[in-house]
C-alpha cells in the first residue's frame, strides 16, 4: 500500500499512539523507502515543519493535518492514548483526504471491532503469519510464587532461573515484564546477583533514561531488561526471549499478554523465540492469549503461509 501510493505521487501518514513505536518504525520505513523523504513527528520533534510525502507520527500529531494524506494508517489502534479517545479518532480520520484510504492495524483489536469483522460490517484483511513464514511462538507456563515473595526472600525459584539461564546461554536479548514499577529496581538487583556476567537494567515510564536504555538493549549492550508494559509494543530485536512474571495479574489482560509475547520470534535469524508465563494461578487471560496465538498459527498453516509444520 505504501509503495503504491508513493509511486503514484501521493502522501502517506503512518500514525501510532506511542512515541516508542514511532521511534521504532521510523528507521525501518526509512530503510524500506530510501528514495522518499520522510518526517518523524512527536512532541519536541525537529521535523515538525518538514515537507515530506511519508510521515511517521504519534496519533496526537494528526491534529495538525486536515485532508492532507492519500493514505492514513493507524498502527496499534488499541493502545493508549488512541484507544477510546474520540478526539484522536476524529483527528486521524480528518487527516485523510475524502477520496483517500484509511487503514487500521492491530494484532489485538478490541472485541467490538472483532465482532464487526466477523459479521461483515467492517471490511478487513487478516495476516496470520510473520514475513519469515514461521509460526508465532506459543507461550508456556511455569508455576511460580508471587514476585513480591521472591523479592522478600531475596531469591528466585529454579522454575524461572532454569529457562532464563538457557536464554542467556543461547545469546538472546531477554525481556522480563513485571506488573509494578516499584518491583523493577529490587528485581534487577537480584537478577544481577544471579547473572553477574550479563548486563542487566530496568526501565519504566518514570525512567528519564528509558530511550537510551532501549537503544542499548537493541544494540546488545544490555542483555536483560526488566520493564513494565510500556515496552509491550514497538521494540523489535533480532533474537529475543520474553518472560512475563506474575502473568496472572489483573494488570495483564489477554491483549497485553499477546503483545508482550509478540516481542519474541520476530526475525528470520531467530523466528522461534521463547515465551514464558510465570504465575501462581492459571487465568482466563493466559488461556485466552495462548488460544489466540494457536488459532493464528492454525489459520496460517491452513492457508499455506507457514514454511514448517506447527505442532498445535
Amino acid at each position: 500500500m505504501l509503495r503504491h501510493v508513493l509511486d503514484t505521487g501521493g502522501r502517506v501518514l503512518v500514525a501510532t499512539p506511542r512515541r516508542d513505536v514511532v521511534l521504532e518504525l521510523a528507521p525501518r520505513l526509512a530503510k524500506a523507502f530510501p528514495e522518499d523523504r520522510s518526517a518523524v513527528l512527536y512532541g519536541g520533534s525537529s521535523d515538525r515543519w518538514a515537507d515530506a510525502r511519508l510521515v511517521i507520527s504519534t496519533t496526537h500529531q494528526c491534529l495538525r493535518f486536515y485532508h492532507a494524506f492519500d493514505l492514513v494508517i493507524i498502527d496499534e489502534l488499541d493502545a493508549f492514548p488512541y484507544h477510546n479517545d474520540p478526539m484522536l479518532a476524529f483527528a486521524a480520520e480528518a487527516a485523510c483526504k475524502p477520496e483517500g484510504r484509511f487503514i487500521l492495524l492491530s494484532a489485538t483489536p478490541p472485541l467490538a471491532m472483532q465482532r464487526e469483522t466477523r459479521t461483515g460490517r467492517l471490511p478487513h484483511a487478516k495476516v496470520p503469519a510473520r514475513f519469515h513464514g514461521y509460526p508465532l511462538p506459543v507461550p508456556r507456563r511455569v508455576d511460580m510464587v508471587r514476585l513480591e515473595q521472591s523479592l522478600y526472600r531475596h531469591s528466585l525459584p529454579a522454575c524461572l532461573l532454569t529457562p532464563l539461564r538457557y536464554s542467556a546461554e543461547r545469546g538472546a536479548q531477554i525481556f522480563i515484564f513485571v506488573t509494578r514499577i516499584r518491583q523493577i529496581a529490587p528485581f534487577t538487583t537480584l537478577l544481577q546477583r544471579y547473572f553477574p556476567g550479563i548486563p542487566i537494567e530496568g526501565t519504566s515510564s518514570q525512567d528519564e533514561h528509558r530511550a537510551e536504555k532501549v537503544i542499548a538493549f537493541r544494540n546488545g549492550e544490555i542483555r536483560m531488561l526488566v520493564t513494565t508494559t510500556i515496552l509491550e509494543r514497538g521494540v523489535t530485536l533480532p533474537k529475543s526471549d520474553v518472560y512475563i512474571v506474575d502473568a496472572d495479574s489483573d494488570l495483564f489482560d489477554e491483549a497485553s499478554l499477546v503483545q508482550m509475547a509478540g516481542r519474541a520470534g520476530r526475525s528470520i535469524q531467530d523466528p522461534q523465540g521463547i515465551v514464558v508465563l510465570a504465575s501462581r494461578e492459571w487465568t482466563r487471560s493466559q488461556r485466552g492469549a495462548i488460544r489466540q496465538i494457536k488459532m493464528m498459527n492454525a489459520y496460517a498453516k491452513q492457508n499455506g503461509f507457514l514454511k514448517e509444520k506447527e505442532a498445535l
